[in-house]
């Protein structure tokens, strides 16, 4: 009966069906803390010799003259080697005997990429420790236009720098914008947010709604009710508002004037004429089988061309379809030049000469008879005043 009441045995899977206990199948045991690597924990040196190179930019070379003391020392620390080659302009590390940690070489790699994109030594000599990471992310060739490219670089920095103190306090990484790329240091999750916000900056998405995404998530980390629940209905989602221009058809556009009059007749009938539908014969077969591309091939004879009288005869018609631009451009331009048409000969403007002659005479004539009037009544109304007295 005791047997009866147990419970079943649990269901396991097949993948491990077959598979034995491991020692480090201990729940205590946190499988994503970084361990620190000793020097006690290496039996010898390694077998082979580790290097890797990068190159600067020559207003580098000053600074890195006088900070590679610094680097040398820095590394020397964790048993690697450096050389700077000021004719070559790069930069190289390298393990010896002494290097205990195999991981270090790839951090040294990093640390001399970062320092020819500009970064500087004090905050470039923390990709050493462990949990910083970094990831130069290269811009250059994701726009074509230099100018578009310059004013999208310029949104990550913000204004005074503000949009990029934003996404280093958000993320918790160090963001330097140095030409062509965009440096960052930080944790694997941060880098990726950076990544992401960069990119998107280029493809015309500006970081601000990033930013307020990440203000959001901020907040919502810190209620433990919430950790476990999806958080997109809380997060803002951002459309794209573009309106499609509208077509101006000459019908859609207001007549004024003389033309409104005109223009409302005109409508009538347009709208009549539209109303109008002509109804199609009724035909119980269907509509003919349209030619295909190779059956108005085979109809030319373009088809049994070889390729090579196929691109002559395309480089044809490219050719007369240009000419046909260039002669219809010339005859735009010379239209610039005709002069415009006077109206009447040469003996119609003498006409006018004598006309405009006779009536600058007959105005004279009427202006002294004015004046020969407004004489004799001054005249007269003085002897008036005298006969008076």
């Amino acid at each position: 009966m005791a047997e009866a009441s147990s419970p079943p045995p649990p269901q396991v899977s097949k993948n491990r069906k077959h598979r034995k206990d491991k020692p480090w199948d201990d729940d205590t045991i946190d499988h994503w803390n970084v361990t620190q690597f000793k020097p006690d924990e290496i039996k010898g040196p390694f077998l082979e010799e580790s290097s890797f190179a990068t190159l600067f930019p020559k207003y580098r070379e000053r600074y890195l003259k006088e900070v590679w003391g610094h680097v040398t020392s820095a590394l020397d620390k964790h048993g690697l080697a450096c050389t700077l080659d000021l004719v070559e302009g790069s930069m190289t590390v390298k393990t010896t005997r002494k290097t205990f940690d195999p991981y270090i070489i790839l951090k040294a790699r990093d640390m001399i990429r970062l320092l020819s994109r500009s970064v500087p030594f004090p905050q470039a000599v923390k990709i050493l420790e462990d949990g910083v990471e970094c990831d130069v992310i290269k811009i250059g060739n994701l726009l074509r236009n230099k100018e578009r490219f310059v004013k999208r670089r310029q949104r990550i920095i913000g204004p005074n720098g503000s949009t990029l103190k934003a996404i280093e306090l958000l993320t918790g990484c160090y963001v330097l914008v140095q030409g062509n790329t965009v440096s960052a240091m930080g944790n694997f999750k941060s880098l990726k947010e950076v990544r992401r916000i960069v990119i998107d900056c280029l493809k015309n998405i500006h970081p601000i709604y990033h930013i307020k995404e990440l203000m959001i998530k901020r907040e919502l980390a810190k209620d433990p009710k919430l950790a476990e629940e999806n958080w997109d209905r809380f997060l803002p989602k951002f459309k794209k508002q573009s309106q499609k221009p509208q077509k101006k058809n000459s019908e859609d556009s207001p007549l004024t004037g003389a033309n409104a009059v005109n223009g409302e007749a005109g409508t009538a009938t347009a709208k009549t004429k539209k109303e109008k539908i002509k109804p199609k014969t009724y035909t119980p077969f269907p509509p003919p089988q349209q030619p295909s591309k190779i059956d108005l091939q085979l109809e030319s004879g373009e088809y049994f061309l070889k390729p090579r009288q196929k691109k002559m005869a395309e480089e044809q018609k490219k050719l007369q379809k240009q000419q046909e631009h260039r002669e219809k451009r010339e005859l735009e331009r010379q239209t610039m030049f005709i002069p415009p048409i006077e109206d009447g000969t040469a003996s119609a403007k003498k006409e006018k000469k004598e006309k405009r002659k006779r009536e600058a005479q007959d105005n004279d004539v009427v202006d002294a008879q004015s004046i020969d009037k407004t004489k004799d009544d001054k005249d007269a109304k003085k002897k008036k005043t005298s006969k008076d007295k």
